[in-house]
């Protein structure tokens, strides 16, 4: 076992998929589908009801969640690595080399997406922070998650959380799948949702900087993080959406540039709502469908095939995961394929 944030991950946590992890990322991916849809038609200051609430209780509440969720995979995809290859970070920078291809291709077409920035910061942040124990990252994170209440750059404090991400994965693979118990995600929904309110109301009244902002979004997420993991019972399409996170982020933005072209501004609420609703549940039935058939979205399937190129096949049984969300119902699936839960 080694020293560093991911050694605490033993060969049994490692097996089977995080079901509410998928979930909470799906979760994640609706609310930035929206969030982009009307940033894509919202006017410089939209001061109607729906701009208010967009902007007040929806804009920057989603991608803390997508951020620490993608800290957290980094390391278990580690964890999984390490079983398989002997260059277990060789085959991570590989991983976010693929991604950064893909997140350049797809600034063509959604010119403020995260997927180069979030390879880029992989690689600055995530990748030389894996070597440090669990509890300096720890430290790290919640340093920098302070220096980026004082700045507005949201990019500080997206690392902030990636490093937030990677401290908590040990723990989740361990066994605290369920991402806390009820009476825990209760106490974070009030305590987050309370605060997320004054810091709000703080920023419309007297706006005394990015930092409030950034804070509210935080406690804004968090809150919406607990109430989704405390009220929802049936998972089973987040989940899919969530394990074609990639792809249906990529699709969701070019569906938004077919259909808004720009100039796209003023368009109203409805407009916004409908194109986003209807989006997500085209994705969420395509994502059902493709995942009876395979074991991973179109896109997944490139970057993992890509992450992997060269490197020796994993050895394979005939055990099932019985906690996926959309079982492969041709074959069982390999032991090695359930861990690569990024």
């Amino acid at each position: 076992m080694t020293g560093d944030v991911t050694g605490s991950m033993t060969r049994g946590a490692a097996v089977g998929r995080i079901r509410r992890v998928d979930a909470l990322r799906g979760f994640a991916v609706c609310g930035i589908m929206l969030v982009n849809t009307w940033q894509r038609t919202a006017e410089r200051r939209d001061l109607s009801p729906f701009g208010w609430v967009m902007e007040n209780l929806v804009q920057s509440r989603f991608y803390p969640i997508f951020a620490f969720l993608f800290g957290l995979s980094f390391a278990l995809f580690l964890g999984s690595a390490r079983e398989r290859s002997a260059r277990p970070r060789v085959v991570l920078l590989r991983r976010l080399a693929v991604l950064a291809v893909l997140g350049a291709a797809h600034t063509v077409v959604h010119p403020g997406g995260v997927l180069l920035p979030y390879a880029l910061l992989g690689v600055a942040v995530l990748l030389p922070a894996s070597l440090l124990p669990r509890w300096v990252v720890l430290l790290l994170g919640c340093g920098t998650l302070a220096a980026a209440l004082l700045d507005s750059e949201p990019y500080v404090l997206i690392s902030a959380l990636f490093l937030l991400g990677l401290a908590a994965a040990p723990s989740v693979a361990g066994g605290w799948g369920d991402l806390g118990g009820t009476w825990v995600l209760a106490a974070v929904c009030g305590t987050a949702g309370a605060l997320t309110a004054g810091l709000t109301w703080w920023w419309n009244h007297a706006p005394p900087g990015g930092g409030v902002y950034q804070a509210a979004a935080v406690s804004g997420a968090a809150a919406y993080a607990a109430a989704f993991l405390l009220l929802a019972r049936r998972t089973a399409l987040f989940e899919a959406l969530g394990r074609m996170a990639l792809t249906n982020y990529v699709t969701g933005t070019l569906v938004i540039a077919v259909a808004l072209p720009p100039p796209a501004a003023g368009g109203s609420g409805a407009v916004v709502v409908g194109l986003t609703v209807v989006t997500l549940a085209a994705q969420a039935a395509f994502c059902r469908w493709w995942l009876a058939r395979h074991r991973y979205g179109p896109l997944e399937r490139v970057w993992r095939t890509l992450t992997w190129w060269g490197e020796p096949p994993a050895g394979q049984t005939g055990s099932r995961d019985p906690h996926s969300a959309v079982p492969d119902p041709r074959r069982p699936r390999p032991e090695d394929q359930p861990r690569d839960r990024a």
